[in-house]
């Protein structure tokens, strides 16, 4: 799996970004998604920074959850990725 997620590397960033950007229009700070997901503050944080060493994948569960939350269509997450 850590292969297949190097290869997708960019995809991950662009899906945390999305979800910081959506999130941050909603004016919920990453804790309150969290407590909104059942997830914890620093699940949120890895997902959204995406950018470092370690790239931290989302099941399609929490993906539908975060969606949910936000009220964001799940394709709005994926578009052009």
């Amino acid at each position: 799996m850590d292969i297949l997620r190097e290869k997708y590397r960019e995809h991950y960033r662009i899906l945390g970004l999305r979800i910081a950007y959506y999130r941050k229009c909603k004016g919920y700070t990453q804790e309150q998604l969290a407590e909104r997901i059942g997830k914890s503050w620093s699940f949120i944080s890895q997902v959204e920074a995406n950018n470092g060493a370690t790239i931290k994948g989302i099941s399609l569960d929490t993906l539908f959850c975060i969606s949910d939350a936000l009220e964001v269509p799940v394709s709005r997450f994926l578009e052009e990725i």
